[in-house]
């Protein structure tokens, strides 16, 4: 197969593994979806991957279908991460202006940012994501690009992530055993942001909460900039237990029946909708000895108060952040478990904040399978590395690191161009 230069995504998840396989249209204005596939993930529990050989199974089942589908091979991709080892602080970077026309460089800037990173973290710990808030100019805040401006004194903002690093190397490791590059991972509510959130939301400040199969993840933004994220150990499987344990079914069957619960009113056959309160569980295909049950009892009395516990979970996140109060764009729901009935009625109810569910956006082509927030994570992925991918080449090694401290635009720019002529 034919190797090809666009931007593409594995997104690891407790419930489902999703590959997406991107090429940027030839004016460079879209991103087109050439290949899709989504299967049941293996050997992943809560977030994180407990069998190699089975994640690896799975992983390659669904490149090999994505792959299939868009006719070229995978050569590099984004991988998610996620987990309840994720953890969050915010970190203060400076540094002198070494210029002697004492204009700021993107050299300083990343400088300034090595020096953010610069934190006393445990052996068992590293940094997944170095996130500049804003920049401060000789004490003038609120900076977002300080390139090109003038100053002596640089100093950053900035929000980290970091994972225990047996977890990365484990995801490291299953995309690798493939033959594919990895050529970032992103934690899952940092992917998911980038493809539900506006401009707008992000500026106003929002929360994004992205309920997963095994696990929840939530990111605080506030003026523009991601500036708290968690993750909770509790997603949408949880419920499906409730509902098995409730009705005395099957897991699968129990699965069958939240989903159909939470089809809108306009996608119910006449039958459900003369029968509103009655489900027959005949007609789902379920041979239990159960044959009918109420919607209420599973809306209200099974599904409401697990909704609720992820919720105060999620209320206790913001308060520990201390953004509470912060937040007027209120909440923007995403991932498989946002579709659940009566979800956003819960997060108002118990969050007191407005709450609204995030679709993905910002994709081209092949996009009916991926417009849904089940999809948010894996697009986002892809929006992510588009917007990164002058900073690492196919390769999967930082330029930037290799030519730091050298003197010399001049020299700077060709010795890029010298390695570059080695690339694929």
């Amino acid at each position: 197969m034919a190797k090809i230069q666009g931007i593409n995504a594995i997104d690891i998840g407790s419930s489902k593994i999703t590959c997406l396989v991107t090429t940027p249209s030839q004016d460079g204005t879209k991103i087109n979806v050439v290949g899709v596939a989504t299967v049941p993930s293996r050997g992943v529990r809560k977030g994180q991957i407990v069998n190699i050989e089975e994640c690896v199974g799975a992983i390659t089942d669904c490149v090999e279908s994505a792959e299939r589908m868009a006719g070229v091979g995978v050569d590099s991709a984004y991988a998610s991460i996620s987990g309840e080892h994720i953890q969050s602080q915010n970190s203060h970077g400076l540094v002198a202006i070494r210029e002697a026309d004492e204009e700021i460089s993107s050299e300083d800037v990343f400088r300034v940012i090595e020096a953010a990173r610069a934190v006393s973290l445990p052996s068992s710990r590293e940094i997944i994501h170095v996130l500049p808030s804003e920049f401060v100019v000789d004490s003038q805040r609120g900076i977002k690009d300080p390139t090109g401006m003038s100053g002596v004194r640089l100093e950053t903002e900035a929000h980290l992530i970091t994972g225990l690093t047996p977890a990365i190397k484990n995801v490291t490791r299953c995309v690798s055993e493939l033959g594919v590059n990895v050529a970032g991972l992103v934690f899952t509510g940092l992917a998911s942001a980038e493809s539900v959130l506006t401009d707008t939301d992000k500026e106003l400040g929002v929360i994004l909460v992205d309920i997963g199969g095994g696990t929840s993840s939530v990111c605080i933004y506030l003026e523009g900039s991601c500036v708290y994220s968690a993750v909770i150990p509790v997603g949408a499987k949880k419920i499906s237990d409730d509902i098995a344990i409730g009705l005395q079914v099957s897991v699968d069957s129990a699965e069958k029946i939240k989903h159909f619960v939470s089809k809108p009113k306009h996608e119910r056959d006449e039958d459900d909708q003369k029968n509103a309160d009655e489900i027959d569980l005949a007609k789902l295909g379920i041979s239990e000895d159960v044959k009918k049950v109420s919607r209420k009892t599973i809306t209200e009395g099974i599904i409401r108060p697990r909704l609720n516990e992820i919720f105060s979970l999620v209320g206790q996140v913001i308060k520990q952040s201390g953004f509470d109060g912060q937040t007027p764009a209120g909440v923007t729901l995403t991932g498989g478990g946002s579709l659940t009935v009566n979800c956003t009625e819960a997060c108002r109810r118990v969050l007191q904040l407005p709450a609204k569910i995030g679709t993905p956006t910002g994709l081209s082509g092949m996009i009916e399978e991926i417009s849904s927030p089940i999809s948010a994570t894996a697009v986002g992925l892809v929006l992510y590395g588009y917007k990164r991918k002058d900073e690492i080449p196919a390769s999967g090694f930082k330029l930037s690191g290799m030519i730091k401290g050298i003197p010399g635009k001049q020299v700077t720019g060709k010795i890029i161009e010298f390695i570059k002529s080695f690339l694929p």
